[in-house]
C-alpha cells in the first residue's frame, strides 16, 4: 500500500464504504438508517475517558 501512494496511484477508488453500528433504544442499527435528530445525538456524543476522570477528582 505504501508502494501505491509512493507510484501516485488512486486508492479512493479501491475504498468502499465503512457501516457504523451503535445502539439506540436498546438494539444496535446503522446510523444511517436514523432519522435527522437521532444523527444529530449521535454525532454529539462524547467518548468517555475513565483515565482523565480520575486524574480531574
Amino acid at each position: 500500500m505504501q508502494n501505491d501512494l509512493l507510484a501516485g496511484n488512486d486508492l479512493s477508488a479501491k475504498r468502499q464504504p465503512c457501516e457504523v453500528y451503535s445502539r439506540i433504544v436498546g438494539y444496535l442499527r446503522p446510523v444511517t438508517q436514523w432519522n435527522k435528530g437521532k444523527k444529530a445525538e449521535f454525532y454529539d456524543r462524547r467518548e468517555y475517558n475513565k483515565q482523565l476522570s480520575e486524574t480531574v477528582s
